[in-house]
């Protein structure tokens, strides 16, 4: 993880826990993160491979030019990312792990920015965990959209974010690529980052010149986390 929101936010998550894998969604105080509320959604996994926003906040339905609630999480995605995201969505609330998801979101005009994204396990009722506490972070220049909403995303990496010693991931996930040089915010909870999939393989699809304007302007050295 890059932001120190995010580092923020996986703290109140883990605090909430008490001892247990996951917390409930009714236990989230909007007091205690009152300044992250514009960038934070609860997502609905219950079905990984169709998550809907239950809740989004005011900025990131401005940044994405829409109100989110009860839209698709990959309405937004590119195809291929979206598949993986499915995948990535489901290990997740399996293994009862937050996922951080590095992207670049681009505007119809071609702004493009780099985007984390952080994924917190939460359950509702006594099922288990079917539900995400999520935030999105612009983690580049915002002024290269130039006041454009992101028109879509694509999926560059991810990482299960663990407190403890790892465990393996699936077989089938790709190998993970060198680990990153990591600097922890100073007030940042101390986190273990395992990096559980690289970038998606290359693609061919509509919007092909735009992305390859991305890795353009994003070498392989800033959108690798």
């Amino acid at each position: 993880m890059k932001h120190k929101n995010s580092h923020l936010l996986v703290g109140y998550w883990s605090r909430l826990r008490e001892g247990r894998e996951v917390p409930d969604q009714t236990e989230i105080d909007p007091r205690a993160i009152k300044r992250l509320l514009p960038y934070v959604f609860i997502l609905d996994a219950e079905n990984p491979s169709r998550p809907i926003y239950r809740l989004a906040g005011t900025a990131l339905c401005e940044r994405f030019g829409f109100e989110m609630k009860g839209t698709g999480f990959l309405s937004h995605w590119e195809a291929h990312s979206g598949v993986a995201l499915g995948s990535l969505l489901q290990q997740a609330l399996w293994l009862k792990q937050p996922v951080c998801l590095t992207s670049i979101g681009a505007t119809a005009d071609c702004g493009m920015v780099e985007l984390e994204t952080i994924l917190l396990p939460i359950k509702f009722g006594e099922s288990g965990p079917t539900r995400f506490l999520g935030m999105i972070q612009v983690l580049s220049d915002v002024t290269l959209l130039r006041g454009r909403p992101i028109a879509f995303q694509r999926l560059a990496a991810s990482q299960i974010v663990r407190e403890d010693e790892p465990q393996p991931l699936s077989n089938n996930m790709p190998p993970p690529p060198p680990p990153p040089v990591y600097r922890p915010h100073p007030k940042a909870p101390h986190l273990r980052l395992v990096i559980s999939q690289d970038r998606p393989a290359p693609m061919h699809f509509e919007v092909e010149d735009m992305l390859d304007r991305m890795f353009q302007v994003f070498g392989p050295q800033q959108v690798t986390s």
